[in-house]
């Protein structure tokens, strides 16, 4: 059964008109115009969780947060790339996110703010990404992924990186991740008419921003086209009503066809990045998030 909560959201995005970003080609193109004239505020809210630290550095022009547990010795590390279309920066349900993991998983979660459209691309920011997880797991122990939406992304594709490196690490986790940017799954017109939040046509202008000097097919840019075997355990959140919901089954089968531990939480009627949206299934998704984590890291 659908709880009110879950209800209510899709018509009240459609309201708000939560996809004006993504509808349109026209729609994108102003955002990233909007983005690079009034850069968001993007620091954490000055009230997180009182039991986690919150420091930032700023290397080679980017802030790097870390967000460590104030209760116990940590025991790992994750480097989460926050969602937001390669666009938008990080918001209040993400750092939320971030810091649940820190306290409730036990591990320094590091929260690059990387560069976005129309400065940043896929190339250097994943090399950056991976560069990261390496300095973590030095300075923190056995380091994790989490990525949301275009984070998805970001991770997966260092995950690749490190593990060409030799590096297997320990939990890749991706929240409703983008996954293929050419944008060609036949399933997504299929799911597109449920979901308020995400559409094609201006997803195609961000990606094409995004790759920069790569092809779209590039694993860099888009994962699902890289060779999957080898990889750590992977755990994968997506909603039904979610048109990156088609590409997030396609991962799992290659995935687990590929000799991957792969572990699918897919919630029916529930929406893009669902384990952050203020739902009981939202809530109890984060938890089991936390939970996969911790298991993940803890010695």
């Amino acid at each position: 059964m659908i709880d009110l909560a879950s209800a209510v959201l899709p018509p009240a995005m459609r309201a708000l008109r939560f996809n004006r970003t993504f509808v349109t080609a026209q729609g994108a193109r102003d955002r990233i115009r909007e983005a690079s004239l009034r850069p968001a505020a993007c620091g954490p809210p000055r009230t997180l969780r009182r039991d986690v630290r919150v420091d930032v550095v700023h290397d080679r022009g980017w802030p790097v947060y870390t967000l460590t547990p104030l209760v116990g010795r940590p025991s790992g590390g994750v480097v989460y790339a926050h969602g937001g279309a390669w666009v938008n920066q990080v918001v209040r349900q993400q750092w939320r996110l971030a810091a649940d993991v820190a306290a409730g998983a036990g591990v320094v979660v590091t929260v690059p703010l990387y560069p976005l459209v129309p400065w940043g691309t896929a190339g250097p920011v994943r090399e950056r990404v991976a560069e990261l997880v390496r300095e973590s797991a030095d300075r923190h122990g056995p380091t994790g992924v989490l990525g949301d939406s275009a984070g998805g992304q970001i991770v997966l594709s260092a995950a690749l990186a490190l593990r060409d490196g030799g590096v297997r690490l320990p939990a890749t986790v991706l929240v409703s991740p983008a996954l293929d940017l050419t944008w060609s799954n036949p399933l997504i017109p299929v799911v597109q008419p449920s979901d308020p939040w995400l559409a094609t046509p201006g997803s195609v202008v961000l990606a094409d921003a995004w790759r920069g000097d790569l092809p779209l097919t590039d694993p860099a840019v888009s994962p699902l086209f890289g060779e999957l075997a080898g990889l750590g355990p992977l755990t994968v959140f997506t909603g039904t009503r979610d048109v990156l919901n088609p590409d997030a089954h396609l991962l799992v089968d290659r995935a687990r066809a590929a000799g991957v531990d792969v572990e699918l939480h897919e919630a029916a009627g529930q929406l893009h990045v669902y384990p952050m949206l203020p739902t009981p299934p939202g809530r109890a998704a984060a938890e089991v998030l936390v939970g996969r984590i911790a298991r993940a890291l803890r010695p």
